[in-house]
């Protein structure tokens, strides 16, 4: 199993509770979810597996590099898998949504901004927050 490696390979001992969390934000159709998200998921697909377990698994994958945490303005922290492609994120202030998307002309903007103060980007991270236009 993919999961299995994965979780070996964060030096993460292989757990029910851990591949199931694992494989929840794997499969989900929206990248972006809550502790809260993954706890009904599992109770959805019939999994026993606890809140606070969840958080805790949560919180040992973010330390092992395997999700990346978001705390969004106006909501929770939500995770998603750490798949190593930088993008950035637009959130609806209606829905919450969390879109992503990668803009290589504002990437390099931001590269060119940084070193015309005399920097040099380390990381960062961009967040929108949008509305859909009333056509």
């Amino acid at each position: 199993m993919v999961e299995n490696h994965e979780l070996r390979k964060a030096g993460l001992k292989v757990t029910l509770p851990r591949v199931k969390i694992l494989q929840m934000l794997a499969n989900d159709d929206d990248r972006h979810m809550s502790a809260e998200d993954v706890y009904k998921a599992l109770m959805e697909a019939g999994e026993d597996v606890g809140l606070a377990t969840v958080y805790r698994v949560l919180t040992q994958f973010e330390s092992a590099g395997l999700v990346v945490r978001h705390n969004f303005d106006g909501g929770h922290a939500v995770f998603e898998l750490a798949d190593g492609e930088h993008h950035d994120h637009m959130v609806c202030v209606d829905t919450g949504e969390v879109i992503e998307f990668f803009d290589p002309e504002i990437e390099r903007r931001q590269e060119q901004i940084v070193r015309e103060h005399g920097y040099e980007l380390v990381d960062h991270n961009l967040v929108l927050y949008v509305k859909k236009r009333d056509i």
